[in-house]
């Protein structure tokens, strides 16, 4: 059972979500992060917050290694045998 404390956050977090939804402004966030883009399905405008410019993280050698179709290593009902590719990955000389 969530405490009073964490009700009052709640809503506190969902006013401010639907206040942006209707075309206010939220508490906390500033509205050149917000930038308004034409939404065809509602025929108005919908907000959205966008990311901040901070580089993607590298990918590690397994994440390289699955990504490469030619690795995939299948059972025959089609899904990923991973022990076996793991042990492949391994024997492979990497880079």
């Amino acid at each position: 059972m969530p405490t009073k404390k964490e009700r009052e956050y709640y809503q506190m977090g969902f006013r401010d979500g639907f206040n942006v939804a209707q075309g206010g402004s939220a508490i906390g966030v500033a509205s050149h992060q917000i930038p308004s883009i034409l939404d065809p399905l509602r025929g108005g405008t919908v907000r959205r917050v966008v990311s901040s410019d901070k580089p993607k993280r590298k990918l590690s050698a397994w994440q390289k290694y699955i990504k490469n179709k030619r690795n995939h290593i299948k059972y025959r009902d089609g899904k990923l045998n991973l022990k076996k590719m793991g042990v492949e990955f391994r024997r492979k000389k990497r880079r």
